[in-house]
């Protein structure tokens, strides 16, 4: 979740402004405001496709105006199509909220809780059962007192390509430890390569993706029963989120057994220009052996592409972090993690009942609202 510094107090505001829902005709508007709160610039067609082009729903989104009808607050709610172990009967959207922003100029004037109020009453209006959201520190208690709930922990880990001035400059933001670590940590990503190797035996191809293949949303629907809440990971989705994007970031890569046949892929996100971290961004695979061929492949792309350093987000206790971590990646620092909070609905859903334990969830950062990480 993108959040500024942000929604800062949610003691009532004695002056009272409007909130007005935003449609395709205010992203421009929108932009203005992210571009006033936030490093990472956006425009006017990067939050259109956002908000208006994902095939699982258009978001659901404020802002609070100023008298000089400037937006001066804004919040936002994407919807993901989710499933509850499988069952699709029981299937239904599910918000992530993020862009919570707040002009300088404005913080700490009592502006964010009337807009997530209106965000809730719009989202069960429509018939989403449950939203979460990934706040950070400054904000994260200010959800809780409105009565959203902690439901776990995401943190980001890192893995070591190789050990050199880029991989020693990123890692140093988790401290000088972790910096001079760099050495250790490239050894002990290159032993759990080789054990990745030995698990995928030579059985498997890794190549580009083009374009998603159509087996795709009967391989995610293979997986959705094994997790309590699970986000959709269809053709014309994935084909939005990775390979449609303003950014052009990503790179997509199917993995194939020896007769041909797909068994998953792996997303990766570039790094910037300038930078030496490359993020695993997304996964889905049937099997642990083919599994163990996408991460592998991975590391090498990564690699490849110009990244020192490997990075994945991963709630705390999930499957995705038990992954990384046998994969060879490790945790940040302690007190890095962020909360996952959710908003519950329709307490009686089996999405709403989900969302509360988030280490049951299949999450990865392909599944948060913003484009890119990092």
């Amino acid at each position: 979740m993108a959040a500024s510094e942000t929604p800062q107090t949610a003691r009532p505001s004695s002056d009272p402004l409007p909130v007005r829902a935003c449609g395709s005709g205010d992203r421009a508007l929108q932009a203005e405001l992210f571009n006033a709160c936030f490093k990472k610039r956006v425009d006017a067609e990067a939050l259109a496709w956002r908000y208006d082009r994902s095939p699982h729903g258009a978001s659901v989104s404020f802002v609070t105006l100023a008298p000089d009808g400037r937006a001066v607050s804004g919040y936002a709610s994407s919807p993901r199509r989710a499933v509850p172990f499988g069952d699709e009967a029981r299937a239904a959207p599910i918000g992530e909220t993020g862009d919570v922003m707040t002009h300088p100029d404005w913080r700490k004037r009592g502006l964010f809780s009337a807009l997530d109020a209106a965000a809730r009453e719009r989202t069960r209006t429509l018939g989403w059962p449950v939203m979460f959201g990934l706040p950070n520190h400054r904000s994260a208690h200010i959800f809780l007192e409105l009565g959203w709930e902690r439901v776990g922990t995401i943190r980001t880990l890192a893995a070591v390509l190789r050990a050199d001035s880029g991989a020693r400059s990123a890692r140093r933001k988790d401290g000088r430890l972790a910096a001079l670590r760099t050495p250790v940590d490239a050894l002990r990503l290159a032993v759990a390569r080789r054990a990745l190797r030995r698990a995928a035996g030579g059985r498997f191809t890794v190549r580009t993706l083009e374009a998603f293949p159509p087996e795709v949303q009967e391989l995610s629907r293979s997986i959705e029963p094994e997790f309590a809440l699970m986000a959709r990971r269809d053709r014309t989705w994935l084909e939005w989120r990775f390979l449609k994007t303003p950014s052009r970031l990503h790179r997509a890569y199917g993995v194939y057994d020896e007769t041909g046949d797909f068994r998953g892929y792996v997303v990766l996100q570039l790094p910037r220009a300038g930078e030496s971290v490359g993020w695993v961004t997304d996964l889905l695979v049937r099997g642990d052996e083919a599994r163990a061929a996408a991460l592998e492949a991975a590391f090498e792309f990564l690699l490849a592409l110009g990244a020192s350093v490997a990075q994945a987000s991963a709630i705390d206790g999930s499957w995705w972090a038990r992954v990384l971590r046998g994969a060879g990646f490790r945790p940040a620092r302690p007190g890095a993690e962020l909360a996952v909070i959710a908003w519950v609905n329709d307490p009686g859903h089996p999405l709403a009942r989900a969302a509360r334990d988030a280490s049951q969830w299949y999450l990865t950062d392909g599944d948060r609202d913003d484009e890119t990480v990092g």
